[in-house]
């Protein structure tokens, strides 16, 4: 049995695992059809992408806090407002990220609970 006191960070391997789920996300962000739509709110260059989300990922699991040192408060939802995020583009970004996670954690409990976040940040960063 786990210990309550390991971190969501220690779960997912820390970095290196979180680097290898972000890299599985982007991949599939930019390989599937259905995802062309946020694909396109990307820079062609996915290399600050993935190094953002996987700080960010890294931070919000418990990790070290290289986001906040490098790039300020994450203020998700204003970081996202230049964006047209409908429920169609947040489907899209989950479903890149589902297969992610299903190709990264064993845990079937730690990829729902992870599921349930992702979705309820999507949510909230929807503004259209």
């Amino acid at each position: 049995m786990r210990s309550i006191h390991e971190t969501l960070f220690a779960l997912l391997g820390e970095e290196p695992g979180i680097k290898t789920l972000v890299d599985r996300f982007y991949d599939h962000m930019d390989r599937d059809p259905d995802a062309a739509t946020i694909r396109a709110m990307h820079p062609d260059d996915l290399t600050g992408s993935r190094t953002h989300l996987t700080w960010f990922l890294v931070m919000w699991t418990g990790g070290p806090r290289t986001y906040l040192e490098e790039r300020g408060h994450a203020g998700m939802r204003r970081r996202h407002l230049p964006f047209a995020i409908d429920a169609a583009a947040t489907a899209a970004w989950m479903a890149c990220m589902d297969r992610a996670l299903e190709e990264t954690v064993d845990d079937p409990a730690l990829r729902e609970a992870l599921h349930d976040a992702f979705g309820r940040i999507g949510a909230h960063l929807q503004n259209s």
